[in-house]
């Protein structure tokens, strides 16, 4: 059956303080995209802009989540942090509470948790922090979506803990033979309409070009671009028209599960 809709999600909220990351503004990636991920000041993120943020969702009828990341802001999240597994569950759950209060503000609901960067990564590929953030997300969050990779050790924990999953594909981000992605603290120039052609391929034919040449099958709910990527706000503005184009509807990922419609 052809693939009728997609998710479109993008990380805002990155800045902290009078600091920001990227060139494009929050205001203007909101107007692309079906569900943003917030974040929930451990990497990125303070109190002003995820109430900020949440008001632009909830103004825009953008799905809001939770970003979870590291205890990191000098390294923006994408360093590993040596921390026992329930440690960062519990850095998780704080996060993830923060933001639904902000919600609850706001009139709204968390619709998903993301985590972010490395942390994400690290819990794609470590059974045991999956299952213990999967344990602990059931017994506060059971109707939040997680947002993952299909390949991960999260999918499948959460799948199997019947914790709802959207799994999700990256625009702006390199995979491997695996399926992963390849993980870059520093981004290479992206041309949006390259960008956007790959993400199109990969709605319609479930197709992905890897770093090896190969082509691989992938399977994904929602795609993902960067806030801050270089030339994100094209990249976004690309993709979306791409989608739109090729006949897909754009809807929050809510609107793609079965457990949470």
């Amino acid at each position: 059956m052809a693939r009728t809709m997609v998710d479109l999600n993008c990380d805002l909220g990155e800045g902290y303080g009078q600091w920001t990351l990227g060139e494009a503004s929050d205001d203007a990636l909101m107007d692309l995209i079906s569900s943003a991920n917030v974040a929930t000041g451990f990497h990125a993120g303070d109190p002003n802009l995820m109430d900020r943020v949440v008001r632009l969702g909830v103004e825009r009828g953008v799905a809001l989540g939770a970003h979870p990341g590291y205890r990191d802001l000098q390294g923006f999240g994408r360093r590993v942090i040596q921390a026992k597994p329930e440690e960062l569950v519990n850095d998780i759950l704080y996060q993830v509470g923060a933001l639904r209060e902000f919600a609850r503000r706001h009139g709204t609901r968390l619709q998903h948790v993301k985590p972010h960067g490395a942390l994400y990564m690290e819990a794609a590929k470590d059974e045991t922090l999956s299952r213990l953030m999967v344990e602990a997300l059931l017994k506060s969050s059971p109707d939040t979506l997680l947002f993952c990779m299909d390949v991960s050790k999260t999918c499948a924990v959460a799948e199997a803990a019947g914790l709802p999953v959207i799994r999700e594909f990256y625009a702006d981000r390199d995979y491997d033979r695996s399926g992963s992605i390849v993980f870059a603290r520093r981004m290479r120039p992206l041309d949006p309409a390259e960008v956007a052609d790959k993400c199109v391929r990969a709605c319609r034919d479930g197709k992905v070009r890897t770093v090896e040449g190969d082509d691989i099958d992938i399977a994904f709910d929602s795609i993902c671009f960067h806030s801050d990527t270089p030339g994100a706000l094209a990249i976004g503005a690309a993709v979306r028209d791409g989608l739109l184009k090729d006949g897909l509807r754009i809807v929050a990922a809510a609107d793609l599960h079965p457990q949470t419609r």
